[in-house]
């Protein structure tokens, strides 16, 4: 086992094109769980491929129990990686494909099998170490392939989005046994995903990424509370936080027809912010004071439901969407009035979409934000 660091590492495919993984400041712990999330082509199976050494390191440093492993050839970082496809030989029984790596390292048989079944058993795949991958359902192909991880006893176990081809039910299944594995066998892992529903039940910190830069990097439970900008917001929780720009008017939020005051937080100098609630942090009412909206879609989930509409004479970035009572919801048409809890309620500068409400968590770093409004100006 052993920690991890990205030290300002950058991976730069195009000189003068922007990185596709820019600046990546990060520290895994030993043994800790670390998940990479993010929307296709933010850099996340790069920067794992960078860790593997698949990808080069163009600037800045890897390194692998405090070792820079930069330029070593991947065969000697001691790292095993399980990918999206298993990768499993087809030809060879499930036994001969988990003891391979060490049949070409040269361990003995007796001990190859003696690992092999002791990690079978881990991974409850006794029973099928004579037949052939394609005997074998998704699920139990993926835990072989994390068999043949384990039975190497690397130092950091690498994950590329490993459950991508199993079905919803299987996948459920088996990101459980994944984490509750990696955590028994208290080896550092790092695991590419971009189901942020996947990153938030595995992992013990998340690191999101966006084109390349680090957004920020901290357990789900302060990633859901306090987000660092707009996009972390946006992109954290199942449905989405609702965003949307508001006036700002003597300290207050201008909300429908009443205005929101939010606890603690100075307004001075802004005339409009943007406004972040989660669906569970609203109230509905169908008459009186609030903001008004007219119900699109109502998506019921039995003890729950979650309606979906455009707020009246405010710009959103995508429908509000809020959970209301499952056996009693809004009909479809129907006009309504939201009042957001002012208690939770996440509040993004206009410019740079860096939060107001709270202070950055400590897992984001300074400079890594101010790229975030970097790459926004060279987009524009």
């Amino acid at each position: 086992m052993a920690s991890v660091t990205y030290d300002y590492a950058s991976r730069i495919y195009t000189p003068g094109a922007r990185p596709a993984i820019n600046q990546l400041q990060l520290e895994i712990a030993d043994g800790e769980f670390l998940v990479l999330v993010g929307p296709s082509g933010c850099g996340k199976s790069t920067a794992l491929r960078m860790l593997a050494g698949l990808e080069e390191v163009n600037e800045g440093r890897i390194l692998i129990g405090g070792e820079d492993v930069s330029h070593v050839s991947p065969k000697d970082r001691d790292i095993a990686m399980v990918f999206q496809n298993y990768a499993l030989y087809p030809h060879m029984s499930v036994a001969e494909n988990m003891g391979f790596a060490l049949k070409i390292a040269g361990v003995s048989k007796e001990e190859r099998m003696e690992r092999v079944r002791e990690a079978a058993k881990i991974l409850d795949l006794e029973a099928y170490l004579d037949r052939k991958p394609k005997a074998l359902s998704g699920g139990q192909r993926q835990r072989v392939a994390m068999g043949r991880a384990i039975v190497r006893e690397p130092k950091v176990f690498l994950m590329d989005e490993p459950l991508s081809n199993l079905d919803a039910k299987l996948r459920v299944q088996t990101r459980t046994q994944i984490a509750a594995l990696t955590r028994e066998l208290k080896t550092t892992t790092v695991y590419v995903t971009h189901d942020q529903v996947e990153a938030m039940t595995m992992g013990d910190r998340v690191c999101v990424l966006k084109d390349g830069v680090l957004q920020q990097v901290d357990t789900p439970r302060n990633l859901y509370d306090t987000p660092a900008n707009v996009f972390v917001a946006g992109f954290i929780g199942s449905p989405a936080m609702s965003l949307f720009k508001v006036r700002v008017q003597d300290g207050g939020l201008i909300l429908g027809t009443e205005t929101l005051q939010v606890p603690g937080v100075d307004l001075t100098g802004k005339s409009e912010v943007i406004l972040g609630v989660r669906p569970e942090d609203m109230s509905v009412s169908s008459s009186g004071a609030g903001l008004p909206m007219t119900v699109d879609v109502v998506e019921e989930l039995g003890a729950d439901a979650y309606i979906y509409g455009t707020p009246e004479g405010i710009h959103t970035f995508q429908p509000l969407i809020v959970r209301v009572e499952g056996r009693w919801p809004p009909q479809k048409g129907e006009t309504v009035y939201i009042h957001p809890s002012p208690d939770y309620v996440h509040l993004f500068d206009v410019e740079t979409g860096l939060r107001i409400n709270g202070e950055i968590p400590e897992g984001t770093p300074e400079a890594q934000l101010a790229d975030v409004e970097a790459l926004a100006d060279a987009e524009e």
